[in-house]
């Protein structure tokens, strides 16, 4: 009898995030694959046919299969979800039951206790007749019952603070913001590629985050799923694809969970002053989610082409062009809230290279910063066009 399996495993890249990655392994090599040969059997008797009523499905990736596939699909969730064994399936391409089984676990973050799955072939001679289907759970059913109980209080804590007339813009930005500052990056955590992590931990990578965001979102009621792919320099990387009024947007948690890089004096400031979160990466578009990310999705995903819910147009920190009384409105309304620095988000290049032209090259940041020491500490982003300032 020989074996082979499917194992979800992680890929730490530098940027300190993680995702999943599928591996086959030699047949020899693993026990998480069953080959039984139904040799003299003149043929394979077919099970009675059995009318199944199955759940509706609301899920992204599940709206983007061809009607054959989502059967598959409505298999192998059924099959996670209520812990079946030996399952058969309408498919016998395992390159295709592997996708499809990836597009569940991106619909359905709640399905955190799943690690992966074992199949077994059915063969006559040489001929595959068919393949049934097992989950690999990461726990049994009474550890999960108890770990979706503290999931369950905190996303009531948090989505408990959320304002109660909150549109949808303010609800992903309130869920971004929230888990920002309630979870730490940590690739050595367990369970980092599923919401225990975020949610019991309170620490995680980009699967995590990605995940967690999610599962808030659909909590209250706004779009979202998860999107894998790639950053620059290759590493896998997970976040999310977002709908807000109608439009599509992306949202990466674990790039927001970051201070920024400052240049000049920044070192003497307080610790307190260090920014925590950075907007570059809230409801952004696919041009410019393009210039630090690289799109690796199992299903085809929506061209973000709007820019109404983006962060910095909807706060008032846009500029389509360089003006000098825009910037001065912008400071003096941080220092009137107290805030610890602000940053300036420009259209495009040329747009940036204005701004960063006038405000350091000229210094013209000086008519708008109390600096009495005559010292700016500042950061620029170039890949996302924008400059932050501490205040």
């Amino acid at each position: 009898m020989k074996r082979i399996g499917f194992l979800l495993i992680g890929m730490i890249g530098v940027t300190g995030c993680l995702t999943y990655a599928w591996k086959t392994l030699p047949h020899q090599e693993s026990d998480l694959y069953i080959q039984e040969s139904i040799g003299a059997m003149q043929e394979d008797p077919e099970p009675a046919e059995q009318v199944i009523q199955r759940e509706k499905e609301e899920g992204y990736a599940y709206s983007k299969l061809s009607e054959e596939k989502q059967e598959l699909y409505l298999e192998i969730r059924d099959a996670l979800t209520h812990f079946e064994e030996d399952v058969r399936l309408s498919s016998c391409d395992k390159d295709e039951i592997s996708d499809v089984f990836q597009c569940v676990l991106n619909d359905h973050p709640e399905i955190f206790y799943v690690e992966g799955y074992t199949y077994t072939e059915y063969t006559l001679g040489d001929i595959l007749k068919k393949i049934t289907f097992t989950g690999s759970y990461r726990f049994d059913q009474e550890e999960i019952a108890e770990k979706q109980r503290l999931i369950d209080a905190y996303a009531d804590q948090c989505l408990g603070g959320m304002p109660a007339d909150a549109d949808e813009y303010t609800k992903v930005k309130y869920i971004y913001e929230y888990l920002i500052h309630h979870t730490e990056y940590d690739a050595a955590v367990g369970d980092n590629q599923n919401i225990c992590s975020v949610f019991i931990e309170g620490r995680s990578v980009c699967q995590g985050y990605a995940k967690a965001t999610q599962y808030l979102l659909n909590k209250a009621d706004v779009f979202a799923t998860l999107v894998l792919g790639r950053v620059v320099g290759g590493e896998g990387h997970a976040w999310n694809l977002v709908q807000i009024d109608g439009q599509y947007y992306y949202v990466d948690t674990t790039w927001g969970d970051a201070s920024y890089q400052a240049v000049g004096s920044a070192a003497e400031y307080a610790e307190e002053k260090i920014p925590t979160i950075n907007y570059d990466y809230l409801c952004v578009s696919t041009e410019q989610m393009n210039l630090t990310h690289t799109l690796d999705n199992v299903v085809e995903l929506p061209d973000c082409n709007s820019m109404d819910a983006n962060y910095y147009v909807r706060e008032g920190f846009y500029f389509t062009e360089w003006n000098e009384e825009q910037a001065d409105r912008i400071f003096q309304q941080e220092y009137e809230k107290g805030s610890a620095y602000v940053t300036l988000k420009c259209a495009n290049d040329t747009v940036y290279r204005q701004m960063q032209d006038a405000l350091i090259g000229r210094q013209e940041v000086f008519r708008y910063l109390n600096c009495p020491e005559g010292v700016v500490s500042y950061s620029d982003n170039e890949k996302q066009y924008s400059m932050s300032f501490w205040l």
